[in-house]
C-alpha cells in the first residue's frame, strides 16, 4: 500500500505535497521522518501526529543526509517508503535568471534526489521491499519559455528515476515517477514571484490530493509512470511523437 508501512522518509515535508503525504502516512499509523530546512512548516505538518518526526536537513548536503537517514533508521526503524517531494520553483529567461538561483535549483531539485537515493535506497534494496517515489513533472517533459531551468531540473529527475528503476526493477523495491501538470501547492507562489508563463493558466491547478491518489493507484498496479490526469498522459505521448507540433502550440499559447 502507498501510505502504509513501518517508516516513511519524506523530503520537503514542511509544505505542499510532502506535508499532505506525511499526514496520510501518519493517519495509517506509519512512522514518518520529515527532511526539510523549514522548521516551522515541519512543526505544522506534525501537529496532532505523534508519529511524525522532524529533521532539519539541507538535502543538498550529502553528509548531512546520510547522517539523518542513519538517525531515522536508528530511531524510527527501517525505511520502507521514500517520497522525494523537495523542490523550488523560480522561473525566468535562461540568459537573465539569477545564476546562483539556477545552480541552487539544480542542487535541490535534482541533487537532493541523488543524495537521498544514495543514502536511503541501498538498505531498501538489501531488504528487498519498499516504495521509492520521485516527483517529476510534465514541465520536465514538455518545455516552455521562461521555465527552462525548472524544466531542466525536473527532466533530470525524470531521467534519473527512469534509469534507477531499470537498474533495480527486480530488487523488490517499487519505483514510481510522478508526472503531474500544474498542481495547487505553495510552490506556485515562487513562480508567481518571478514570472508567470501563460501556459500555467491553460487549466486550473490540480488538487494535490488527486496526485497522491494517483500514486497509490499506480503502485497498486505496479506502474512506474504516474499520470494524475488523462491530459498529462496525452501530453507525454504528444511530446514524444509530435515535438514540432508541441512547440508550435507552446509558441501560440505564449504569443512568441
Amino acid at each position: 500500500m502507498a501510505y502504509t508501512g513501518h517508516c516513511a522518509l519524506i523530503t520537503g515535508g514542511g509544505s505542499g505535497m510532502g506535508q499532505l503525504a506525511a499526514r496520510r502516512f501518519a493517519a495509517a499509523g506509519t512512522q514518518v521522518a520529515l527532511l526539510d530546512v523549514n522548521e516551522e512548516g515541519m512543526a505544522k505538518t506534525a501537529e496532532g501526529h505523534d508519529t511524525i518526526h522532524s529533521y532539519k536537513v539541507d538535502i543538498t548536503d550529502f553528509e548531512a543526509v546520510k547522517q539523518a537517514v542513519a538517525e531515522v533508521e536508528s530511531k524510527q526503524g527501517p525505511i520502507d517508503s521514500v517520497y522525494n517531494c523537495a523542490a523550488i520553483m523560480p522561473f525566468g529567461l535562461l540568459t537573465k535568471q539569477d545564476n546562483a538561483q539556477i545552480h541552487l535549483l539544480m542542487r535541490i531539485n535534482f541533487g537532493g534526489l541523488v543524495n537521498i537515493t544514495q543514502a536511503a535506497l541501498p538498505a531498501m534494496i538489501e531488504r528487498g521491499k519498499g516504495n521509492f517515489v520521485s516527483f517529476g513533472s510534465m514541465a520536465g517533459v514538455i518545455p516552455n519559455m521562461e521555465m527552462g531551468i525548472y524544466g531542466a531540473g525536473k527532466a533530470a529527475v525524470n531521467f534519473f528515476t527512469e534509469v534507477l528503476y531499470h537498474e533495480h526493477r527486480d530488487s523488490g523495491v517499487a519505483f514510481a515517477l510522478v508526472l503531474p501538470p500544474v498542481v495547487g501547492t505553495p510552490l506556485l507562489k515562487q513562480a508567481r514571484d518571478t514570472v508567470w508563463p501563460k501556459i500555467m493558466d491553460v487549466a486550473p491547478p490540480l488538487d494535490p490530493n488527486t496526485v497522491l491518489d494517483s500514486i497509490a493507484d499506480s503502485l497498486s498496479k505496479q506502474e512506474f509512470l504516474v499520470f494524475p490526469t488523462k491530459q498529462a498522459k496525452l501530453g507525454y505521448r504528444m511530446r514524444r511523437f509530435f515535438p514540432k507540433l508541441m512547440w508550435k502550440n507552446v509558441h501560440k499559447i505564449e504569443g512568441w
